[in-house]
């Protein structure tokens, strides 16, 4: 995306050197909004590396962002019953990369197309587009997580497939100009953020697991 992004402000440039050449105060506006419109888009794409420190015991936040819900929630696709759900909200300037929040074996993988609505809204994690996957991990625990786009999010990349064996803290997708993550925990977890606590996908500690 960042190398047609390149050539279409290229070209974009180009066409107004070539039919615009004696206006440079024009040709100089575009140039400065075309190194901007870069400069955003780059910064979505920024992938930084960090340091896990894996626990078979904790759930990472599998996305950078802010805790929007957490509470008791009927899981309908997979589960059928209530589960403790933690909802991290990513918005336009967070790294967009999405990391597993614990290691194990995928047991559960599916795309749902949707629609758009804003990722805040509580119908978003049901209508709209979305992946969902469910982690198994070497204790028998399920975890679901849920990538959701949003009003601006328009494509949601997913790494991984049922069958495949992950590690915490890897990445297992992405998310195009943010949006929403939700994981369903077990009832018993003893949850570890608060609303509206800043999150760092891989780093910050969601969830105790029983």
């Amino acid at each position: 995306m960042l190398f047609i992004l390149l050539l279409a402000l290229f070209g974009t440039n180009m066409f107004a050197a070539k039919y615009f050449p004696e206006n440079q105060g024009l040709i100089n506006i575009i140039i400065g909004v075309s190194v901007i419109v870069f400069l955003v888009v780059l910064q979505f794409f920024r992938n930084p590396k960090i340091a896990i420190a894996c626990d078979d015991k904790c759930v990472l936040a599998p996305a950078d962002g802010k805790v929007v819900v957490i509470e008791d929630a009927v899981e309908s696709e997979y589960f059928n019953d209530k589960r403790k759900q933690i909802s991290i909200f990513m918005s336009p300037v967070n790294v967009h990369v999405n990391r597993n929040p614990v290691s194990g074996l995928v047991k559960y993988f599916k795309y749902h197309s949707g629609d758009y609505k804003v990722a805040w809204h509580p119908k978003s994690s049901t209508h709209n587009e979305r992946t969902t996957l469910v982690v198994e991990t070497d204790d028998g625990l399920e975890i679901l997580v849920r990538q959701i786009a949003g009003a601006v999010a328009r494509r949601i990349k997913c790494y991984v497939d049922e069958g495949d064996k992950i590690l915490q803290g890897n990445e297992f997708g992405f998310i195009k100009f943010g949006s929403r993550v939700d994981v369903f925990l077990p009832l018993d977890s003893k949850i570890k953020v608060a609303l509206n606590q800043k999150t760092k996908g891989g780093r910050t500690i969601l969830a105790k697991l029983p």
